[in-house]
C-alpha cells in the first residue's frame, strides 16, 4: 500500500536528532511522499533543507500559518512571496495558511488579510492551498467560497477538518478536500462520526505531526509513520478494506497537489 502525509511538520527542532530514521520507517510503512506546510520567514531555512536532502520525498510549501501573523505579517507576507515568485515550481502548494481563533484574537483582522492575498498567490502560481481553520472553520469557509466565485480554478484542502457534516457539505460543494487526522481516533472528539458520511473522494490523509498524535500515542510526540495508524481507523469508520482507503486517498492526495 502507499500513502501520502499531506500535512506533516517534520522540519520541527523535535525531529532533529531522529528525522533520518523517522523518514527511513516511513518508507518502510509505504508513506512515500511527504508534504510540509511552512510556518513562516525563520521556518523557510528548515524546510528546504529537508527539501534538498529527500527531494523524491519531502515536498515543501509556501505560506504564512495565522499564529505567526503579527505587526510584521506584511514584511514577511514580502519575503515568502518573493521567494515563491523567484522559483515557483520549488513548492507544492500554498500553505500553510489560514486564521486561528483559538490561540489569539489581537490579530484577527490582520489574518483575515494575510489570509485572501495568499489565496491570491494560489490563483497566481496555479497552486492549491492548505488552510489552517482552528475555532474558525465558518469564517474561512465563507472566505474561500467569496474568492472560489471570482477564482474558479482554487482548490485545496481544509487541514485537520473537525466541522459538522454541513460545513462537511460545503466544503465538498466548492471542490476542496478535507484533511483526516489523528483527531478522528480521540474518544468523543465527534469527528469519527462527521467523518463517516462524507465521501472517501473528498478525504486525504495527514498527521500534521510533531503535534495531534493519534491515540494510543496521544500527548506525545506525533510523527509521519503513524498515517497507517490513523488509516485504520479511517477504514473502521468507513467500513472499508484498508487498502481500499489508501487506493483512494493517495489517489486524492496525488490529484490535489499533482504529484
Amino acid at each position: 500500500m502507499e500513502w501520502i502525509d499531506t500535512h506533516t511538520h517534520l522540519f520541527a527542532d523535535l525531529f532533529k536528532e531522529d528525522i533520518s530514521d523517522v523518514i527511513a520507517e516511513c518508507k518502510i510503512y509505504g508513506i512515500n511522499k511527504l508534504l510540509l506546510p511552512n510556518i513562516d520567514v525563520d521556518s523557510v531555512k528548515a524546510m528546504e533543507a529537508l527539501m534538498d536532502k529527500y527531494p523524491d520525498t519531502c515536498l515543501g510549501m509556501m505560506g504564512l500559518h495565522p499564529t505567526s501573523v503579527d505587526k510584521d505579517y506584511r514584511k514577511q507576507l514580502r519575503e515568502l512571496h518573493d521567494r515563491l515568485k523567484a522559483n515557483p515550481d520549488r513548492y507544492i502548494a500554498i500553505g500553510e495558511i489560514g486564521t486561528d481563533l483559538y490561540w489569539d484574537k489581537t490579530f484577527e483582522r490582520e489574518m483575515e488579510i494575510a489570509f485572501r492575498e495568499q489565496i491570491r498567490w494560489g490563483v497566481e502560481f496555479n497552486k492549491p492551498i492548505v488552510i489552517h481553520s482552528r475555532d474558525s472553520l465558518d469564517w474561512n469557509i465563507g472566505i474561500v467560497k467569496e474568492m472560489k466565485e471570482a477564482h474558479q480554478s482554487l482548490t485545496g484542502v481544509f487541514h485537520c477538518f473537525n466541522g459538522t457534516p454541513e460545513q462537511a457539505k460545503e466544503i465538498a460543494a466548492l471542490g476542496f478536500y478535507m484533511g483526516v487526522g489523528g483527531v478522528i481516533t480521540f474518544k468523543n472528539a465527534g469527528v469519527a462520526e462527521t467523518i463517516a458520511d462524507i465521501p472517501l473522494q473528498h478525504l486525504v490523509m495527514e498527521t500534521d505531526s510533531p503535534y495531534l498524535a493519534p491515540t494510543p500515542h496521544r500527548g506525545k510526540r506525533n510523527s509521519s509513520t503513524y498515517i497507517p495508524l490513523i488509516a485504520e481507523k479511517l477504514a473502521e469508520v468507513k467500513d472499508l478494506p484498508l487498502k481500499e482507503i489508501a487506493q483512494i486517498t493517495t489517489h486524492n492526495a496525488r490529484k490535489l497537489f499533482r504529484i
